[in-house]
C-alpha cells in the first residue's frame, strides 16, 4: 500500500525521448516534416517562409505583407475566408518574425480537405486590394501613435537599433514616416519575391495520417516552383556608439528600462551556459533581479531577462518598468546584480534550484505533438536535431559555479552593455 505521508522520490531527467520527426518532400520538392502523435484527431500545419524582417529593404514591408495576405484573395473576400474556415471549427493565423514568416492552420483531421482550399488561396493568390491596404495602413498608424505614448513600447522599439545598429535587419527602427511611405507596390513586390513555394517548408504535427500527406501533396505538391534562388543579404552589426540613451517623457508615471547586448546564438558553445546564467539573473520568478528589485525594494511589479537566439546572432536583454521616482535606484541595483555574477560563484543550493527549474520547464515544453514540433523546428532551422536538447540537459546537470563565473566575467562586463531609459531619471 502506498504511504501517502511521504513524498515520492525526486529524480532529474537524463534525456528526453522525442517523437520522431519524419522528413520528406512533396512531389514538386517542397520540404515537409511531420510529427505524428497525440490521441486527438487534430492537426497543426505550419507553412514557414524565409520572409521575415531580414529580407525586407524597408521597414514594415515584411510584417505588412504577412498580415495583408489573409485580407482577401482573387477568389474569396476576407469574410468568406474567415467564414469558410470557421465553419469547420478550424483556425488560421499568421506571424512575422526577424527571420521567418509563418502561416499556421489548426484543424480537425477529418476537415482538412475542406479548409485547405482557403489556405491555398491565401498562400498563392492574395489580392492585396487598394481598399484593404488603406484600411490596414490607417489602423496601423493609429495604433502606432497610441503606442508611442507608452514608455515600454518606445524602449523596446529603440533597444534593438541601439544594440544592432539602425542599418542592421535586426535593428531597424520604425518611425511614423515609415508608415506614411509604405505603398502597395512594396507589399506586392515583397510577396512575389519571397512567398513562392520554393521558399517554403511545411511542418505538420498531431494526428498525421498518410491521407494527410496526400492531401497536402494534392493541394501544394503539384504547383510549379520558381527556379529563382533567393540570396540572403549580408549584414554587419554596428551598434550605436552611445552606451546609454535617455528619452524623457515629462508626465510619465513609470520609466521603462532595457539593458543588453549582442550575444551568441544556439550554434555557439557558450549558449547553454549563458541560458543557465541568465535564469539565475532574471530568467524566472525566483531570480536575483526579481528578488531584489521587486520583492526586496518594491521598485517594480515585474523584471526579467532573456537570451534570444536569432538565425545570424542573438541578444541578451533585461526589461522592466519602475516607478519614475526610483529609476536611478533601480539601475543601481540592476548593475549590482550584474556585477555579482561576474565576481562571486553562485551558491550550490541556488544553482541546484535553478537547474531543477530549467529541467522541469524543458520537460513541460515537450508535452504533446504540437510542442514537440515547435522544439523540432526551433532546432531544425539552425541545421540541428533533437540531440541539441539532450546536450542542453547534460550541460544543465553538469555545469559548475566556476564555469558560470567565467561566463559572467566574459559576457556581462558593464562596458559591453547598452542601456535605454524612457521616462524620467
Amino acid at each position: 500500500m502506498i504511504n501517502r505521508t511521504k513524498a515520492p522520490a525526486f529524480h532529474q531527467i537524463n534525456n528526453i525521448e522525442f517523437l520522431d520527426a519524419i522528413k520528406t518532400n512533396l512531389d514538386n520538392g517542397i520540404k515537409l516534416n511531420y510529427i505524428n502523435g497525440g490521441s486527438q484527431e487534430i492537426l497543426k500545419i505550419g507553412f514557414i517562409f524565409n520572409a521575415g524582417n531580414w529580407f525586407q529593404n524597408k521597414p514594415l514591408i515584411a510584417s505588412s505583407t504577412n498580415q495583408l495576405m489573409k485580407e482577401g484573395t482573387k477568389k474569396y473576400s476576407a469574410f468568406k475566408i474567415s467564414e469558410g474556415i470557421d465553419k469547420y471549427g478550424a483556425f488560421f493565423e499568421v506571424e512575422n518574425s526577424y527571420d521567418t514568416a509563418t502561416l499556421t492552420l489548426y484543424t480537425l483531421t477529418k476537415h482538412l480537405n475542406n479548409v485547405l482550399p482557403y489556405v491555398k488561396e491565401v498562400l498563392l493568390f492574395p489580392k492585396f486590394s487598394e481598399k484593404e491596404f488603406e484600411i490596414y495602413k490607417k489602423n496601423a498608424i493609429e495604433r502606432f501613435k497610441i503606442n508611442l505614448e507608452k514608455v515600454s513600447f518606445v524602449a523596446r522599439k529603440d533597444f534593438m537599433s541601439l544594440i544592432f545598429g539602425e542599418n542592421h535587419p535586426y535593428g531597424t527602427n520604425v518611425n511614423l514616416s515609415d508608415y506614411n511611405d509604405l505603398s502597395l507596390n512594396h507589399i506586392t513586390n515583397f510577396y512575389n519575391e519571397n512567398y513562392n513555394l520554393s521558399n517554403c517548408r511545411i511542418l505538420v504535427s498531431g494526428k498525421v495520417e498518410q491521407s494527410t500527406i496526400k492531401s497536402l501533396n494534392h493541394f501544394f505538391g503539384k504547383e510549379q516552383l520558381s527556379k529563382k534562388s533567393l540570396s540572403k543579404k549580408q549584414a554587419t552589426i554596428n551598434s550605436n556608439s552611445n552606451s546609454s540613451i535617455y528619452i524623457e517623457k515629462e508626465n510619465a508615471m513609470q520609466s521603462a528600462i532595457r539593458i543588453g547586448r549582442v550575444f551568441p546564438n544556439k550554434l555557439h558553445k557558450d549558449y547553454f551556459g549563458l541560458q543557465i546564467l541568465n535564469t539565475v539573473l532574471g530568467g524566472y520568478f525566483g531570480s536575483r533581479l526579481m528578488n531584489n528589485i521587486r520583492e526586496d525594494k518594491g521598485y517594480t511589479y515585474g523584471i526579467g531577462s532573456g537570451v534570444i537566439s536569432l538565425k545570424d546572432t542573438g541578444y541578451f536583454f533585461i526589461s522592466t518598468e519602475v516607478g519614475s521616482d526610483v529609476t536611478k535606484d533601480a539601475l543601481t541595483e540592476i548593475y549590482k546584480e550584474i556585477e555579482l555574477i561576474q565576481t562571486q560563484e553562485i551558491p550550490k543550493e541556488e544553482l541546484k534550484l535553478v537547474k531543477n527549474y530549467m529541467l522541469g520547464q524543458l520537460l513541460k515544453s515537450c508535452d504533446g505533438p504540437f510542442n514537440m514540433a515547435s522544439l523540432f523546428e526551433s532546432a531544425n532551422e539552425y541545421g540541428l536535431d533533437y540531440s541539441f536538447y539532450n546536450n542542453y540537459i547534460n550541460t544543465i546537470k553538469e555545469i559548475t559555479p566556476k564555469t558560470l563565473l567565467e561566463l559572467g566575467a566574459k559576457y556581462f562586463k558593464k562596458s559591453d552593455l547598452k542601456e535605454i531609459v524612457v521616462g524620467k531619471l
